[in-house]
């Protein structure tokens, strides 16, 4: 007799650790086929409305880039800090954060001119995005507070915050009431750098994040001594390297990225702030950041591939008639996956032989 058994492996699989993503995203697209047709659509011509069409022209290219911004943006500061064992959640709250920051200046600046505006919002974006993220890095260096759950938490007091702005002092008196601040004027507006599309210059800092962390993390001691505190916590601690400093810094940089990315939509995209200033972006990060592999080049990658899902949902509402949930069924069926091909990477299945049943005797018979 025989049967299938799963067992661990006794090194991670380096074959699976690489074909994780790729198949994770081909048993996405194979699900969005039967989801399609179970939905009374034409599987190949949904598939084409959503992955294909948008990316056809210019100006899809350009919405391509403009969607990935943010996302590369959040999921390299968050991969750095996970590879580092430091569990960033909150990365939604620190978006907002930077929004609320780069709105204060864009507002404050209101009526003037000069270049220092632009860059005066970034920094404040970037400021608001660390202090919030602080918060947590400081519970769970002094007091041992989970940081999950402080930096998710936040999330939900940044987005009250800013509707209370909005809907409060920032409210624009010429609005017709709305929710909304002013529109933003042109020094506090992001520049943009494809003629033809709505691409502006955040796209290159996120290209610079890229840079940036894979310098740091295959070139820089502090790099690996992140890496030493993700894998064997207890042997960074022998090797001196300090667990609160590495927490901070992580903190640090993976809420400075994320309120980046939040000053670059409000300066960018929308022009404003309104009640709501992300789709999603800091909690999608997540799945950017595993699907690449928490490496700064798959982040890139990574990146580009969920922000398809964002601008194919739009396409394919318009014209297929899909609904506006199958952008985050997408997303879900893409993290379901990627988890269940991660098992594979420190699990195998394998077909065990199975020992035949010893034969009763006459006597046990009686």
């Amino acid at each position: 007799m025989s049967g299938w058994v799963v067992e661990r492996r006794p090194q991670p699989s380096r074959l699976w650790r690489w074909a994780a993503p790729p198949v994770a995203l081909l048993a996405t697209l194979a699900a969005g086929l039967v989801l399609f047709a179970l939905l009374g659509h034409d599987p190949g011509a949904a598939l084409t409305a959503y992955f294909i069409t948008p990316v056809a022209s210019l100006y899809g290219l350009g919405e391509l880039g403009v969607k990935a911004t943010p996302l590369v943006l959040i999921a390299t500061g968050l991969a750095l800090g996970f590879r580092a064992g430091v569990w960033n959640i909150g990365a939604e709250g620190q978006l907002i954060m930077g929004a609320i920051g780069a709105g204060l200046v864009a507002l404050a600046s209101w009526g003037l001119e000069g270049s220092w505006i632009f860059p005066t919002m970034l920094l404040a974006g970037t400021a608001f995005g660390i202090l919030w993220a602080l918060v947590p890095a400081e519970l769970r260096v002094r007091l041992g507070v989970n940081e999950i759950l402080v930096s998710l938490m936040l999330v939900y007091v940044a987005d009250l915050l800013l509707k209370a702005l909005v809907f409060g002092p920032l409210k624009d008196p010429e609005g017709f009431g709305f929710p909304q601040s002013r529109l933003f004027e042109e020094p506090a507006l992001a520049p943009v750098i494809l003629a033809g599309t709505r691409l502006h210059v955040g796209a290159l800092f996120a290209l610079l994040a890229v840079a940036l962390a894979w310098w740091f993390t295959a070139r820089t001691l502090q790099g690996f001594a992140w890496r030493v505190e993700g894998l064997a916590p207890r042997a960074a601690r022998y090797a001196g390297f300090a667990e609160g400093r590495i927490v901070r810094y992580a903190f640090i940089l993976s809420g400075g990225l994320a309120g980046l990315a939040g000053a670059l939509e409000v300066a960018g995209p929308i022009g404003q702030l309104l009640p709501s200033v992300s789709p999603g972006y800091g909690f999608t990060a997540i799945i950017v950041a595993f699907l690449g592999r928490l490496h700064p080049l798959g982040v890139l990658l990574a990146g580009l591939v969920v922000a398809l899902s964002y601008i194919g949902g739009e396409n394919a509402q318009i014209e297929v008639g899909l609904p506006e949930a199958v952008t985050g069924v997408f997303q879900g069926l893409l993290l379901f996956f990627l988890l269940a091909a991660e098992f594979l990477v420190h699990y195998r299945i394998r077909r065990r032989e199975r020992p035949p049943a010893p034969a009763s005797s006459p006597n046990t018979a009686r």
